[in-house]
């Protein structure tokens, strides 16, 4: 990576009121933040370092620049680690997508982002399988009963419990998606992960943040089995680029 390179912080209007020009960013000592415009747009840089790594310093020198820059008007949020080679090539892009990023500063103006996680408590859900098929709990009786039951019961009844857990954690992930995105302006699903049934991001209006939460608390309280977290609110770093089930904002 050479130390030419310009890293990309965030995109706003180049009419915006508060870009934190000469601030300190990523890099020890601080690189100075600078705003590169190009028409009605402008993107907030400074260069890279050659070392650069998701250091906790560095990932709250980016987070810095976006809440001051956002705490005046809506910024696009790059994610950590955006390069250009240099700030000709920023202001090339941003002249090459100007509609776009114009159509989602419009659509994220007044919006944050909230990150929920879902995993299953073991035994609350082994427990809860139990409880709802009628199958796993007559087997389990009679291999009780049996001492244990032979290799194939005990293989045919881990073979039971493993769909059914499957397919609880499937039916989980598709309600809580469903419950939060009716609090929610858009959602865009985060990459699978081991460990998590669900991971999803949530665009929900500043001012129904409290309505967002409280759908999570909602879903919290009536499924004991899971264990959810929420992370936010963040800049809307998975909207940048429109998804699926979010619709183009549309001009006034």
């Amino acid at each position: 990576m050479s130390s030419s390179s310009t890293y990309i912080y965030g995109i706003a209007s180049s009419e915006h009121p508060a870009l934190p020009e000469g601030m300190g960013g990523i890099g020890e000592p601080a690189r100075e933040v600078r705003v590169v415009k190009e028409g009605s747009l402008a993107a907030l840089v400074s260069e890279s370092p050659d070392d650069l790594r998701p250091k906790r310093r560095d990932l709250l020198a980016h987070q810095s620049v976006l809440s001051e820059a956002g705490a005046g008007g809506p910024v696009l949020p790059m994610r950590f680690g955006s390069l250009a080679p240099d700030e000709r090539s920023v202001a090339a892009v941003l002249a090459e997508r100007a509609d776009h990023y114009r159509e989602r500063l419009r659509a994220l103006d007044g919006k944050v982002e909230y990150n929920v996680k879902a995993q299953h408590d073991e035994e609350a859900v082994l427990h809860q399988v139990m409880v709802d098929n009628e199958e796993i709990r007559t087997l389990t009786e009679a291999n009780r009963r049996a001492g244990g039951g032979s290799y194939e019961d005990r293989l045919r009844l881990g073979e039971l419990v493993v769909a059914a857990v499957q397919a609880r954690e499937h039916a989980d992930a598709l309600e809580l998606e469903r419950r939060l995105a009716a609090a929610a302006a858009a959602v865009s699903a985060g990459p699978e992960s081991t460990g998590w049934l669900a991971n999803v991001s949530f665009l929900v209006d500043r001012d129904a943040a409290e309505h967002f939460l409280a759908a999570v608390e909602d879903v919290r309280a009536g499924h004991g089995h899971l264990v959810i977290t929420v992370n936010g609110p963040l800049p809307p770093y998975s909207f940048v680029e429109p998804g699926p089930a979010e619709p183009a904002a549309t001009a006034d």
